[in-house]
């Protein structure tokens, strides 16, 4: 991967400490899945806090049929990390 920048590409970074928190999802059936994972793993292996979902029987963009119960988890998960990681309260604000 010679002449790629990590920053085109973080997952070929030698070195992956100092990053940030992380929330990463692979599907079952994705080309890029074992990327993810591994990448992943090399975070948690550097130090970085990380959250791995993988959701089996998904394939590459399976988001996009949001009626799926498996893309309902995988919002409603992304959502839950998102609002921990933002420090954002769960109960929305009450208008006064």
């Amino acid at each position: 991967m010679g002449d790629v920048s990590p920053y085109a590409s973080p997952a070929i970074a030698e070195d992956l400490s100092g990053l940030p928190p992380a929330y990463v999802t692979t599907m079952e059936f994705d080309p890029l899945r074992d990327e993810g994972i591994i990448y992943a793993l090399r975070m948690m292996e550097a130090g970085v806090s990380v959250e791995l979902h993988s959701y089996p029987g998904t394939f590459h963009g399976s988001s996009s049929i949001p009626t799926a119960a498996v893309s309902r988890r995988a919002q409603e998960e992304l959502v839950v990390a998102l609002r921990r990681g933002l420090h954002v309260d769960r109960t929305p604000a009450q208008p006064a």
